[in-house]
């Protein structure tokens, strides 16, 4: 097997290891199995093994497709989208292709249940330990570079980190803790969130993505769903993953050309495809959506059809509804910007009066102001191309 790569450049979250397992098929139970254990620290220390075999059901034609719609534009062209499965609307059913394997699996001492919200995602159940956490699945050949940024980035309690890797022969498991559900999922159920609990929720993930571009990382694809709860109260939030953002090469040129994200999220100068862009402007644009989205409880821009979405979101206008707080509708119009050199930094962000006032002594939103806009409201009922539009 060809030598491991890792790339480690800082201390994980929590300390973590690398089990390189030639996972053995049932039919052939004889071979012996080489591990290798890989501390992830600073100083990376390897010594060789030999365990006991890992048995596994998942295999490389096993995995569903990933989840995650992408959109893809040459240059000028909004239109030369590339979708993947259904996404949705945080007020809109989510119609999801089921996984072709519903069974559990092991892998090294771990029991797999799929989540069939979660495409290529399992809940992990240690049976020497009873302990729970989430396993991600990828391909070896892409498996490095989904991980490579977790090397890099400092420990955050507000991002996740590596609780354990082990390696097949076809697929890498990435284990990480267990969340409970995602701040998509709550947007959906409660229609919107007032203001005190959005600005508790909201501040954490200002605080993630301050971090990340403090230390060289693009998210990329901000949306409410890459954040999940750490608690059952779901009070405590934490960005899901590092796979999907980019590490750059010089932390201070953030430029970019890459296309690809959440069309409901994506910002005017990315449609505009005058690249280069600037990834952190691009992520606050996101942010904005996502604000809004939490405070309002629909899509800051949405419409059926593509052309009309991407022609709202270049103009870069939509509809604050009055019942917001004055320091709510500021916050909002900071980081919906169409010039990305007017957005807010993540570190402007954090610095804005509506984090620094208690909430609940603000104007909140009445109930039935909640819709002011039926051409912007984000529509309960299943239509398989709109849902396309969103993450």
């Amino acid at each position: 097997m060809a030598p491991l790569r890792l790339y480690v450049r800082r201390a994980l979250c929590v300390s973590a290891s690398v089990r390189l397992c030639s996972v053995i098929s049932p039919q052939v139970t004889s071979e012996r199995q080489r591990s290798i254990r890989m501390n992830l620290q600073w100083s990376p220390v390897t010594c060789l093994r030999y365990g006991r075999p890992a048995h596994k059901r998942l295999d490389a034609d096993d995995q569903p497709p990933a989840k995650s719609p992408r959109l893809s534009t040459e240059a000028g062209d909004a239109h030369s989208l590339i979708y993947g499965s259904s996404p949705t609307s945080p007020t809109s059913p989510c119609p999801r292709t089921p996984s072709p394997h519903q069974g559990p699996a092991r892998i090294g001492p771990f029991l797999l249940l799929p989540l069939s919200e979660r495409e290529s995602s399992h809940n992990a159940i240690n049976t020497d330990t009873g302990e729970e956490l989430l396993c991600k699945v990828y391909d070896m050949v892409m498996y490095q570079d989904k991980i490579r940024a977790y090397g890099i980035l400092p420990a955050h309690r507000n991002v996740a980190g590596i609780r354990d890797i082990i390696l097949g022969e076809r697929k890498a498991y990435v284990f990480l803790d267990k969340d409970f559900g995602d701040m998509h999922t709550l947007v959906k159920s409660s229609r919107r969130l007032d203001e005190e609990q959005a600005c508790m929720l909201f501040r954490q993930v200002a605080l993630a993505v301050a971090h990340c571009h403090q230390n060289g990382l693009v998210l990329g694809d901000l949306k409410l769903r890459k954040f999940v709860f750490e608690d059952e109260k779901r009070t405590q939030v934490r960005l899901e993953s590092l796979e999907d953002c980019r590490v750059l090469e010089n932390p201070k040129n953030d430029s970019m050309s890459d296309t690809h994200g959440c069309p409901a999220y994506v910002s005017p100068e990315i449609l505009s495809g005058s690249a280069p862009y600037s990834g952190k402007m691009a992520d606050m644009w996101s942010l904005g959506v996502m604000l809004y989205t939490m405070l309002v409880g629909r899509y800051p821009f949405h419409d059926p059809d593509p052309a009309t979405l991407f022609s709202k979101i270049r103009r870069g206008q939509c509809c604050v509804p009055e019942g917001l707080s004055p320091k709510a509708k500021c916050l909002l119009q900071s980081l919906l910007r169409r010039e990305p050199s007017e957005r807010l930094t993540a570190a402007e962000l954090l610095a804005h009066p509506w984090f620094h006032r208690p909430p609940s002594l603000q104007e909140g939103v009445p109930a039935e102001q909640e819709v002011s806009s039926a051409e912007q409201t984000v529509p309960s009922f299943d239509v398989e191309k709109d849902n396309d539009l969103f993450c």
